[in-house]
């Protein structure tokens, strides 16, 4: 016992042999096996013998850095996470040094993205070398954050293009994939946050936003915000933290809030001279005949307020069925909007993809038969259109008095000329690229970069 060396509750490690200069650990006698964060595991044949291949990012503060490690399996284990779902696990046995002392460990590869640290030392590890004690931290080697840069200087990359978060829910759609894609092409780094995974620190002196698992999200040059209805509220919130935190985000929080609620944009327009279909809002059911009389009687549309992608848009083809679809929204206190119904547009309708005041790419959208909603996500056609000089222009006003940066503007033709339906602040980008052809995810990475002045 008095040959034992005093640990604390934290200590560094370091794996030459897998190339990872320094990694803090979390030391746990509670548990049995050591566990190191590992990431894109493939396993391989080497000599007839089977190795893993691993991603590492042993820095917390730093999800960009991430080492290529390899080493023999072992074994394979079944965990049990603390949600009580099992999974396989792979075993590798490797050297560490801490402090003096040098010896083999076995390590469980896991994603520890949500964890503190980025490994856990458990008590096999500690087995008769070492004593711990839980009130000191670091006791055999006290790294710095000076000797940590040093350490891991050549895994630094040099900064040649911009720092772009897409702020986002799903990596896997088409309109996020191509961003992601359309940035690293012109020689920016994109990272990509799931909004629900990012939270933040509100204070004078350091305020912070962090990512799941504690590491701090900064030195953002611009932020993508492609905030899905349901999150709209604390998307909202987190772009306003980006934005005080000096990064550029393409749309703002204001912008993006007053597109989503369709009441007060209707004002904005109306109040702008932008031409919209008559639209009616009533809070109670003692107006709903008068409410249908005002726009022009059914056929009508009736829109929930914070409907998207046509989702909540329902058309009432007499005053009856009107009538009963309007007080049964309002007997469950949902907020609707009642609009007449264009009959000439034949269930087309216009998108128009506005970048930095420019329209860049136009599609109509046809509705299928028996459908009165254009919208691709409801089965509507698109092809490429040429629109006429006063869409042009109500296109990009709509977008200017939104303050949108980037903006799907949705326009319908009728007989009293163009008229807006509605302004989209996370326009999908899949239907009008495939329709046109264009490169609209490079057009906003271009726009982004105009916008800082990058070269």
């Amino acid at each position: 016992m008095d040959n034992l060396q005093i640990i604390g509750s934290e200590e560094w490690c370091v794996f030459k042999e897998l190339g990872i200069p320094a990694i803090k650990a979390r030391v746990d006698s509670g548990a049995k096996t050591s566990s190191i964060q590992a990431t894109n595991l493939k396993v391989i044949n080497k000599g007839g013998q089977e190795w893993v291949k691993f991603e590492v990012s042993p820095l917390q503060e730093n999800r960009s850095i991430a080492i290529e490690c390899q080493a023999r399996l072992v074994t394979r284990r079944m965990v049990k996470s603390s949600s009580g779902i099992s999974e396989e696990r792979f075993v590798i046995k490797t050297p560490v040094t801490m402090g003096d002392a040098t010896f083999d460990i076995e390590l469980t590869l896991a994603n520890r993205d949500t964890m503190e640290f980025r490994m856990l030392l458990g008590r096999e590890a500690l087995n008769d070398r070492f004593i711990v004690n839980p009130a000191v931290t670091c006791q055999l080697n006290s790294i710095d954050e000076i000797e940590i840069n040093k350490k891991y200087a050549p895994y630094f990359k040099e900064k040649t293009g911009l720092k772009i978060a897409l702020l986002a829910s799903n990596p896997l759609l088409y309109s996020n994939k191509r961003l992601m894609e359309a940035a690293e092409a012109r020689g920016h780094e994109i990272v990509f946050l799931n909004v629900e995974q990012v939270y933040m620190k509100l204070d004078a002196h350091s305020p912070e936003i962090r990512y799941r698992g504690g590491s701090i999200l900064k030195d953002f040059d611009a932020v993508i915000p492609r905030i899905k209805p349901a999150v709209t509220f604390y998307g909202c919130a987190l772009i306003r933290q980006f934005k005080n935190l000096g990064a550029y985000c393409q749309n703002s929080a204001e912008a993006i809030s007053q597109s989503r609620d369709k009441l007060f944009a209707s004002q904005l327009f109306s109040n702008n001279d932008i031409h919209i279909p008559i639209t009616g809002f009533a809070k109670s059911p003692m107006d709903t005949k008068d409410l249908i009389k005002m726009v022009n009687g059914a056929p009508l549309i009736i829109k929930l307020l914070e409907s998207t992608q046509g989702k909540g848009v329902v058309l009432a083809e007499t005053n009856k069925a009107a009538e009963s679809v309007i007080n049964a929204f309002k007997s469950v206190n949902t907020n609707i909007l009642v609009q007449e119904f264009i009959k000439e547009a034949n269930g087309q309708d216009i998108r128009c993809f506005v970048v930095n005041g420019k329209v860049v790419a136009s599609m109509q959208r046809q509705a299928q038969k028996g459908e009165f909603r254009a919208n691709i996500h409801q089965g509507g056609i698109a092809s490429i259109i040429k629109i006429t000089p006063e869409e042009k222009k109500l296109a990009l006003k709509a977008a200017k008095v939104l303050n949108l940066a980037v903006a799907g503007v949705d326009i319908i033709r009728s007989n009293k000329g163009p008229l807006l339906l509605e302004v989209n602040s996370s326009p999908g980008l899949e239907g009008i690229e495939n329709a046109t052809g264009k490169d609209i995810a490079n057009a906003m990475i271009m726009a982004i970069e105009k916008r800082l002045k990058f070269q």
